[in-house]
């Protein structure tokens, strides 16, 4: 059965969603171009330009500069799929634009490539039935796939929509009933604010924030924009707000994980940000995984952490998936990559309660020789261990790939319980086989020595 909980509600900065929508002619671009400078606080603006270029004439003219103008990158798009606005969103992201702009949004419906034009690919596909209304299945989820794209990307988005008008007829009368959106019945639903455009002047027809509700501007522009960026700014900027956290001193490793939960839920591990010591660019998944680093590295500097405590440590890395997360560290002089979990296995071997050596012609205490089996009872065996096993068992005589089954063999009476592959021994386990391997590694005779002490365990096991 599915959990549910619920969490307080907070009012975080969100980003605008506009929609203009007019006919042709009645200044959609320009209004969209006037309000995106000012939403883009001095960010980059990205126009995907359905209209065959009719955007550029805004541009400025190099050399030109009391032409006027509005600087923004721009991407042509004549085949208006939603496969291609997905895209053009994705590379949007990578971008790290500010605020991106679809010129004009009615073509993803009713252009070439569109929607409609899906649809009726459709309905003419082979062993089709029903028509263009059962065609509407498959066209529906790239739809809603194309709304999550847009709707989902980081940063302000202005969508420009064509209009024209709309009649009844009754009878032989045609009536003139108002302006009908080229765009799915019900889209302005989509967005927070419609204006509608005629000669230059906005009207704002829908809304969810009250300064704007109902006022009409004759060329809409900064104004109006920093109306929208103040109602969106009236909470906490929640990227600002886990920034701040990361770089808050005595940061825990609770808080640092749950920083992250935080991030990957309201899907902001990509938002761009500055450091906040060195100021240069990164992004909030890499500042998070940098801050996670520093204080796993601390824990394991730290005179409390002991073996057992790098064995939970190790556990917890691997169960919450950032065990792989990697760490620069400085080694004899030089900047070496590790992974957290490797460096944990590091510490926790470092502090591993020592066997002492067995004497010459004695045998070594295992610790387990007559004990039950048992479930491992930490993290997996990490690949310095195992090929350090390979070159062990090599000294002891039982390097030869035949003797796989010996090896098990011993491996199961020496740790206590039996195992089908090296690779199901647990951490300590495996630092208790190789302290076991290396003792019988340095005697005079070896193999005949640890044949001797394995026998022995299972002597001792068939008696108990």
């Amino acid at each position: 059965m599915t959990t549910f909980s619920f969490a307080p509600a907070t009012r975080e900065t969100a980003k605008a969603r506009i929609a203009l929508q007019g006919p042709g002619g009645s200044g959609k671009t320009k209004t969209g171009l006037r309000l995106a400078e000012t939403l883009a606080a001095g960010g980059t603006i990205g126009l995907i330009d359905t209209e065959r270029g009719s955007a550029l004439k805004y541009a400025p003219v190099p050399g030109r500069p009391d032409l006027g103008g509005h600087e923004f990158m721009h991407l042509p798009m004549a085949f208006c799929s939603p496969e291609n606005l997905i895209a053009a969103v994705r590379a949007a992201e990578e971008a790290r634009l500010a605020v991106l702009m679809v010129d004009s949004w009615s073509h993803f419906w009713a252009g070439k490539g569109g929607l409609l034009a899906r649809v009726d690919q459709e309905s003419k596909k082979p062993g089709h039935y029903g028509g263009s209304y059962t065609a509407w299945a498959p066209v529906n989820e790239l739809e809603q796939d194309m709304l999550d794209a847009l709707l989902g990307f980081p940063g302000h988005v202005i969508v420009t929509m064509r209009t024209k008008n709309d009649y009844e007829m009754e009878g032989k009368k045609v009536t003139k009933v108002g302006v009908k959106t080229v765009q799915r019945e019900g889209a302005e639903y989509e967005v927070d604010v419609v204006i509608d455009m005629v000669a230059g002047t906005g009207s704002v027809t829908k809304t969810r924030y009250e300064p704007l509700a109902d006022i009409t501007v004759h060329h809409p522009g900064e104004e109006l924009a920093q109306t929208i960026l103040e109602q969106l700014g009236q909470g906490v900027d929640p990227v600002a707000a886990i920034v701040d956290a990361a770089a808050a001193d005595g940061l825990t490793l609770d808080a640092v994980l749950q920083l992250s939960a935080d991030a990957a839920r309201r899907n902001l591990r990509q938002a761009g940000v500055l450091h906040p010591t060195g100021g240069q660019p990164t992004t909030v998944d890499a500042l998070l995984r940098e801050r996670l680093g520093d204080v796993v590295t601390a824990l394991l500097a730290a005179e409390s952490m002991t073996y057992d405590r790098a064995i939970e440590l190790h556990r917890r890395a691997e169960a919450g998936g950032w065990i792989a997360v990697e760490r620069m560290v400085e080694e004899d002089g030089d900047l070496v990559m590790f992974t957290l979990g490797d460096l944990i296995k590091a510490r926790g071997t470092a502090l591993r309660p020592t066997q002492q050596k067995a004497p010459e012609n004695s045998t070594p205490s295992t610790g387990n020789a007559t004990a039950q089996p048992s479930a491992p009872s930490t993290g997996v065996v990490s690949a310095p261990q195992m090929r350090m096993m390979h070159a062990c068992f090599a000294k002891v005589g039982l390097g030869a790939k035949e003797q796989r089954e010996e090896r098990l063999r011993a491996t199961g009476l020496i740790i206590g319980r039996q195992v089908a592959t090296a690779n199901e021994l647990a951490f300590d386990e495996a630092a208790t086989l190789l302290d076991t391997l290396t003792a019988y590694g340095d005697f005079d005779n070896p193999a005949d020595e640890f044949a001797a002490m394995v026998q022995g365990l299972a002597d001792q096991l068939a008696t108990t």
